[in-house]
């Protein structure tokens, strides 16, 4: 009986133990430009959750209106908040620092394998040019 109970408590346990947590640095600027997250891409399994570091200050993490998977919750960091989202819903999410969204400061998070990759038509033109750049290089 112990034998039994040991392994339920392995397999139960197991799932947890496979999520993965991915760091993502928020940065003014770096070796790929200003005001940029790196990675600008992750993907990532459902469960898994995704560190929001700020390497320098005044930056944050929120969800774009838009680029969120239905049933997905949003986040929105504080700025120089070192925080952890766990993403459960499979899709595709757009991050974006609020104070530097126009200068197009953006990243892509994709959850639970390749998924549609359309952006909204209301993006600021710099975000829209980083989406297009992050989406050409996944794409290689």
């Amino acid at each position: 009986m112990k034998t039994a109970a040991a392994f339920l408590l392995t397999c139960l346990t197991a799932g947890t133990a496979l999520a993965e947590t991915h760091e993502v640095g928020m940065y003014t600027r770096n070796d790929q430009g200003p005001m940029i997250y790196e990675p600008q891409f992750l993907a990532i399994a459902p469960g898994d959750s995704v560190r929001f570091v700020p390497a320098q200050p005044g930056h944050n993490a929120a969800v774009i209106d838009g680029m969120i998977p239905e049933g997905a919750e949003p986040f929105k960091t504080q700025i120089d908040e070192d925080v952890t989202v766990t993403l459960t819903e499979p899709g595709l999410y757009g991050i974006k620092c609020s104070p530097h969204y126009a200068m197009g400061m953006v990243m892509l998070i994709e959850v639970g394998g390749p998924t549609a990759r359309e952006l909204p038509e209301d993006l600021p033109d710099r975000a829209r040019q980083r989406f297009e750049e992050i989406l050409e290089a996944v794409a290689r």
